[in-house]
């Protein structure tokens, strides 16, 4: 075999290694026309992965903040009548974690967020049958609206050092501590006290972390 035919194999080879075993390799694999940059406020170091996007429907990049060597394989998205992300320094957002603002969401700095999370500070839908009909067929017409009519919103809070295992949902109003891990597969619903580990649907207290 060639050394021009062997190089080109394990060229392949690495390249199938990096994007579909997307947990195994953390090199920088940045893609200098992701659209990711255009749509985000993005610090030194700071990495987007070939699996992240960004859904920006307010065009304002400054809405979307990540701080420094931060490494992001999910999703982000705001809405287009509202919201903000700012996630801090040295964090990273798992592969197919999806993080929907219409409202704040504010992550800190040394946040581990695991693969296949949902972070969402809002309901998305009117609790109104009606309401949620009417919204629905016009979002079809004209696309997502600019201006929230009666849909319930709230600050998501995580605070530095946490950690959320995989497949755990926080929703809207809630603040997750200092230090506190949340287990797998849990649905937050409630404050997360600081160095507390909890877990559960919904998620209870386990136990003290200090």
């Amino acid at each position: 075999m060639t050394n021009f035919l062997q190089k080109i194999i394990a060229k392949f080879l690495n390249s199938k290694m990096v994007f579909n075993n997307p947990y195994l390799n953390i090199r920088d694999i940045n893609v200098k026309n992701n659209k990711c940059f255009e749509e985000a406020t993005i610090g030194e170091k700071s990495k987007f992965y070939e699996q992240a996007e960004v859904i920006n429907l307010q065009r304002n990049k400054g809405n979307i903040r990540i701080g420094l060597n931060t490494h992001i394989r999910g999703t982000l998205l705001l809405f287009a009548h509202g919201g903000k992300i700012d996630i801090g320094d040295n964090s990273y957002i798992g592969f197919g974690t999806q993080i929907w603002s219409a409202n704040n969401i504010k992550i800190g700095n040394d946040v581990l967020i695991s693969h296949n999370c949902n972070i969402i500070d809002t309901n998305s839908h009117e609790e109104n049958y009606l309401e949620r009909q009417e919204s629905y067929r016009k979002m079809l017409k004209k696309g997502h609206a600019t201006e929230n009519v009666n849909v319930k919103s709230a600050p998501i809070i995580i605070e530095d050092h946490v950690w959320i295992s995989f497949n755990v949902s926080v929703l809207k109003g809630v603040t997750i501590g200092k230090g506190a891990i949340v287990g797998a597969g849990s649905l937050v619903l409630k404050n997360v006290e600081p160095f507390t580990m909890v877990a559960g649907n919904p998620a209870v207290f386990i136990k003290n972390l200090l």
